[in-house]
């Protein structure tokens, strides 16, 4: 079969990818009705426009910096992934390829365009690409969850033989309270001994609460609050000093309380917040030293810290020191969950305040800001 001239014409304007003539700058000489038909542009006004113009401006800058580099230097390019923008401003995705003509004396002349759509390819791409990102995500949350589970079962691990051990104390403690006050021992010793019952019972009772305020922590809930206005917070600090003085009779606790208007606040947690922080001080703070309690408030806030001498808090041990079951470096004669800190911690959040740690070799300072409301 021998090809006519009509044959050839059809070949070039109907063919199923879009073909382009353009200058080496650009501009277009001709294009065949296959990209007119994609873009909407009559033939005629394809013609002058430059292949930039033709481009979303995303790819125009890939053009540029990329494929019109290339091809000014190697006269040709392949497989450029490139979005057309048509007439009424949707966008064509193709696959581009050049090479450029040269005549017989080696001088650059007209570059060849050919164009491919390339939609179902760059959906098939997208999709690869998504359901990458799906199954690296699927390995991510598979590691979390594991991940968790494993702290979970440490935590799980730690909780039990610590609690274990801290409720035996204060168990034996009664134990051995009660066999004394069985003796019937001069009174002054009967005083001296329910003193120490009473003690061993709050300490039960502290550490039940800690146990509680972490579980439900854990489960998500939060610490509860129960927010109360027109609230004077010396008499509850003052309390909560007295309790723990009596529980160390041998250490000095110095107050300085300067609380002159009423908050808004949960007033037990305040307490119990001040009761671990103090408890934490009078646990590792110097003997020989006092343990300082500051509070003050005015219109915009409450700050209460807790300060005491002794060794600084080492660096490794700042990073974990609001963690639940973290007891940093614990003498035999410290005893407790290592919950103190975290509550403490999740209290002053609870309150919208925050808690903040600086040790030095002079002093380790626990400071409670929260901001105050009407009171």
């Amino acid at each position: 079969m021998v090809l006519t001239v009509d044959d050839l014409e059809d070949l070039y304007d109907n063919a199923p990818f879009a073909y382009v003539l353009m200058q080496p700058a650009g501009s277009i000489v001709a294009a065949n009705a296959t990209l007119s038909d994609w873009l909407g542009y009559a033939r005629d006004a394809l013609v002058g426009k430059r292949i930039h113009d033709l481009l979303t401006p995303s790819t125009r800058i890939f053009y540029e910096t990329n494929v019109a580099p290339i091809l000014h230097l190697q006269g040709a390019f392949e497989n450029a992934s490139l979005n057309l923008k048509t007439a009424n401003g949707e966008t064509v995705a193709v696959t581009a390829a050049a090479s450029t003509r040269r005549d017989k004396a080696d001088q650059t002349g007209l570059v060849r365009v050919a164009l491919f759509k390339a939609t179902e390819r760059r959906r098939y791409e997208k999709g690869l690409i998504e359901a990458h990102k799906a199954s690296q995500e699927a390995e991510r949350a598979t590691q979390r969850l594991l991940d968790a589970e494993r702290e979970t079962s440490v935590l799980r691990e730690q909780f039990i033989a610590v609690l274990g051990h801290d409720l035996r104390n204060p168990l034996a403690s009664i134990n051995g309270g009660l066999r004394l006050l069985q003796k019937e021992p001069p009174e002054e010793r009967r005083k001296l001994l329910l003193e120490l019952l009473q003690a061993s019972v709050v300490r039960m009772s502290v550490l039940i609460d800690n146990v509680l305020d972490f579980a439900r922590g854990r489960l998500g809930a939060g610490i509860p609050l129960e927010l109360k206005t027109g609230i004077w917070l010396a008499p509850i600090l003052e309390q909560v000093t007295a309790e723990l003085r009596i529980g160390s009779p041998d250490r000095t606790i110095e107050t300085d309380f300067d609380l002159p208007r009423p908050i808004r606040c949960d007033p037990p947690r305040i307490g119990q917040l001040l009761s671990n922080l103090l408890g934490n001080a009078i646990t590792h703070g110097s003997p020989e030293r006092p343990v300082r309690v500051h509070a003050d408030n005015d219109n915009a806030r409450l700050t209460i810290w807790v300060a005491n001498a002794g060794d600084p808090i080492s660096p490794v041990a700042m990073e974990h020191l609001f963690q639940p079951f973290f007891r940093g470096q614990v003498r035999k004669s410290q005893q407790g969950l290592g919950l103190g800190l975290h509550i403490a911690s999740e209290i002053a959040k609870a309150h919208g305040g925050t808690l903040d740690v600086t040790s030095t070799p002079e002093e380790t300072r626990f400071t409670f800001i929260m901001p105050t409301g009407d009171g």
